[in-house]
């Protein structure tokens, strides 16, 4: 696995890799890799014959990760996991390569209407962070697909739109939510979770399937579905954010005739904010 960190590498890299014919596919990280991003590369191989992975934060990322050795040796681990994965390049740009005007300067990008509701709502302007980056990482690499977990679904749906909105060319591929035997998805946030509360969190994937088995089986009550699931997850101790059946396309509410759906799902149980959904066709 190469480990480039500079623009010129990475492009000498690009050139190379293009000029045998090989096609490029980008897995976006912000590193503390866990097997969910481990599949995401698989998925990747599948797609093309060269797979890139980008360790970026961005700017005033509310990461946990504050001491510099440790984000030192968290860095080392994910190196060994992505050898071990056979990825072909890291890219670990700084900030002055993602950001050479200076953060409080720089050109942002901007998802109107989609970006506003859910994980945006309860984090004003993460998704612009995000967007931003990650339109500064396709312009550096310029894949020919990008490959991002189903578990981060409006994350997923806004990419899409702004890849074709700006007319970037290349494909969005979502991979599964990946689950621990429990059903819960993996994410950074497990870890905040005490052991009691751990054996609590799978509640919300299940509070998700008996919303869907409902979809599945003929209800058309949205509402009803919705404010149950609130009422379920408050039963259960988590400090319920939202529960919301949406078009799976784009966010927006469904009607009768909508025959694929996404039920979203955020609490908090302690510490950890978890996020979850399932796609539904009916």
């Amino acid at each position: 696995m190469k480990e480039i960190s500079s623009k010129d590498a990475l492009r000498e890299q690009l050139d190379d890799w293009r000029h045998n014919g090989d096609h490029i596919a980008l897995v976006p990280t912000m590193g503390n890799l866990h097997e969910g991003h481990l599949s995401l590369v698989k998925i990747a191989r599948q797609h093309a014959e060269r797979v890139v992975v980008s360790i970026f934060s961005y700017p005033n990322h509310a990461s946990e990760i504050e001491d510099a050795e440790e984000s030192a040796r968290i860095l080392q681990r994910d190196k060994r996991r992505l050898v071990q994965a056979k990825v072909d390049a890291l890219f670990v740009p700084d900030i002055t390569l993602m950001y050479p005007s200076g953060v409080d300067s720089a050109t942002s990008v901007t998802v109107p209407i989609l970006t506003e509701e859910f994980c945006g709502s309860a984090r004003p302007g993460h998704f612009d962070k995000v967007t931003t980056v990650l339109t500064r990482l396709f312009g550096l690499i310029q894949p020919d697909a990008a490959i991002f977990g189903q578990k981060d679904y409006q994350q997923q749906v806004i990419v899409r739109r702004l890849v074709e909105d700006l007319n970037l060319g290349f494909d969005v591929i979502s991979g599964p939510t990946d689950r621990e035997d429990d059903g819960l998805a993996r994410s950074f946030e497990n870890q905040h979770l005490s052991e009691e509360q751990r054996k609590i969190a799978p509640e919300l994937y299940r509070i998700l399937q008996g919303i869907a088995h409902s979809l599945e089986t003929g209800s058309q009550n949205y509402a009803e579905l919705e404010v149950g699931g609130v009422e379920q997850l408050a039963s259960q101790g988590f400090t319920p954010e939202y529960v919301s059946i949406r078009r799976a396309e784009n966010l927006q509410q469904p009607d009768r005739d909508t025959d694929e759906l996404v039920v979203l799902i955020a609490a908090s149980l302690g510490e950890a904010r978890l996020t979850d959904n399932v796609l539904v066709h009916t």
